[in-house]
């Protein structure tokens, strides 16, 4: 492949990400586009009235239409959509759950004829999916109410391209509820990962490569609480969810291939620590990137040392982990009671850093974050059974932060854990499949927390980017060629 080849491959890779990122095109206004928040009365002495619609479900954007009937005549009426708005609950280092807070809006008032009846349309909004209550009320007194099921509906695009195209998956309408709310993916009945949508309500935006062999290859959505994908919900208690199939066709031509590992970190961290007194330029590095901090109110002519925080130790052995710190510069205050400090970002773990300096009596403090990276292939291409090294540094160390999940073309292989190693993660990989090139991606997740249901721990998270719990981390791609036996391995280094 040509160098021109490779950096339109990376051009694609970096186009597809891009577009789930921004989110692409909107189908349909969110629920809170309907109407102010409003609280919901009390059914105080019975229902009144009857409400109908028609139809009882619909994907985001389609239109229904709610008719009342035996109401009080001639007297007016709210209507209001109930739905949630949901968020992750972590500390700075565990992992707590999910939870969902009740969120309902007003979808307009409405007002009764002389026979009782009355008669409006909408249009079904971006939201949970599965079943909502619309409710029909006056004053502080709920009157009756009605359920609307928003439809989950899943698109992917492209549907063909060689191996490695980028598959865009939209997802609009997947549940909250328990046993409605974790969607994972297999490919070629190989599982690939599952995808949430906690804080996006209902929607989910991921990219995946295309893998295997020309031909087609088949993607599947199906639910699983409990880890993995579950097989038989046609039999189960909770029914009345879907399943999705699609079929890929991987086409003859040049791969596209993922950019360069190191040109894969980071460009913007969201949730970054605030700074404090000590101020890091820029406020978030890879390991060896070059960083200055800077502060005031130092005597003039006086030499400090730049202390820096870090946690060490791990959660398997039973001994914990505690918080040191270490000189990592120093330098001399000018006339004005400036000091700034230059130096390498530490080869440490991920995720925030304190800094300090000892300043009389008291300490001036600032933060410092530390983003992944990942360094080139030490070998790009052999035989079935060659050996080759994936390399990442700055992997974090709390509940959701502190592994990475390895896929190997679409199909979940395990993980790695960066804790004891101070955020180094080397993992050792033997090639396999046919001939040509296969991929490796590396996602983020969640290590372990007090959640029980659903269980979505030590499994590769897709829509990481948008939906992921505490900090924003990236994943990682990977491309190795498989040549035919007793062809020579090619080195990474030139």
């Amino acid at each position: 492949m040509t160098i021109h080849s490779g950096r339109l491959n990376a051009l694609a890779w970096g186009l597809a990400l891009l577009a789930f990122a921004w989110g692409g095109p909107a189908t349909a206004a969110p629920a809170s586009a309907f109407g102010p928040e409003v609280k919901v009365g009390e059914g105080k002495g019975g229902y009144v009235g009857a409400l109908e619609i028609m139809p009882e479900h619909g994907k985001a954007g389609t239109p229904f239409t709610i008719k009342g009937e035996k109401l009080p005549p001639n007297q007016e009426f709210q209507l209001i959509w109930r739905t949630v708005n949901g968020r992750w609950k972590v500390t700075e280092t565990e992992y707590k759950g999910r939870e969902f807070v009740p969120a309902d809006y007003l979808m307009g008032k409405v007002k009764s004829d002389a026979q009782g009846r009355f008669t409006a349309s909408f249009t079904t909004p971006d939201d949970f999916g599965f079943e909502h209550d619309i409710v029909l009320q006056q004053g502080t007194r709920l009157m009756t109410q009605v359920a609307y099921t928003v439809d989950m509906t899943i698109d992917i695009s492209p549907k063909s391209g060689p191996v490695g195209t980028p598959i865009t998956f939209t997802v609009k309408g997947i549940g909250w509820r328990s046993l409605y709310n974790s969607w994972e993916l297999l490919y070629d009945n190989n599982f690939t990962g599952w995808m949430s949508a906690v804080t996006t309500h209902g929607e989910a935006r991921f990219t995946i490569p295309a893998t295997g062999n020309v031909g087609d290859h088949i993607l599947q959505v199906t639910h699983g609480a409990l880890t993995f994908p579950y097989q038989n919900p046609e039999q189960n208690p909770a029914q009345g969810r879907p399943r999705f199939s699609f079929m890929f066709k991987v086409t003859p031509g040049a791969a596209v291939l993922p950019a360069a590992p190191e040109l894969q970190a980071q460009k913007n961290v969201r949730r970054l620590p605030a700074p404090g007194d000590l101020v890091s330029a820029p406020h978030f590095s890879g390991v060896g990137e070059p960083v200055k901090v800077s502060g005031r109110g130092f005597e003039p002519g006086k030499t400090y040392k730049l202390n820096w925080t870090r946690v060490i130790g791990n959660r398997m052995t039973g001994q914990g982990w505690e918080d040191i710190s270490l000189p990592v510069a120093e330098a001399k205050a000018d006339a004005s009671g400036r000091v700034e400090f230059g130096f390498k970002t530490p080869d440490d773990l991920g995720g925030t850093h304190g800094l300090w300096v000892e300043n009389g009596k008291a300490k001036t403090i600032g933060t410092h974050f530390i983003k992944a990276t990942a360094l080139p292939l030490d070998v790009t291409k052999g035989p079935v059974g060659t050996k080759f090294t994936i390399h990442l540094k700055g992997v974090g160390w709390t509940e959701t932060a502190n592994i990475m999940h390895v896929v190997y073309d679409n199909s979940y292989n395990g993980y790695v854990c960066a804790f004891n190693s101070q955020g180094d993660v080397q993992i050792f990989v033997q090639a396999t499949g046919a001939p040509g090139w296969h991929f490796i991606d590396l996602y983020p997740g969640i290590y372990k927390g007090t959640e029980s249901d659903p269980n979505n721990f030590r499994i590769p998270q897709l829509t990481y980017a948008q939906d992921h719990p505490g900090e924003d981390l990236p994943a990682f791609h990977f491309a190795f060629e498989v040549t035919a036996a007793g062809q020579k391995q090619a080195s990474a280094s030139p």
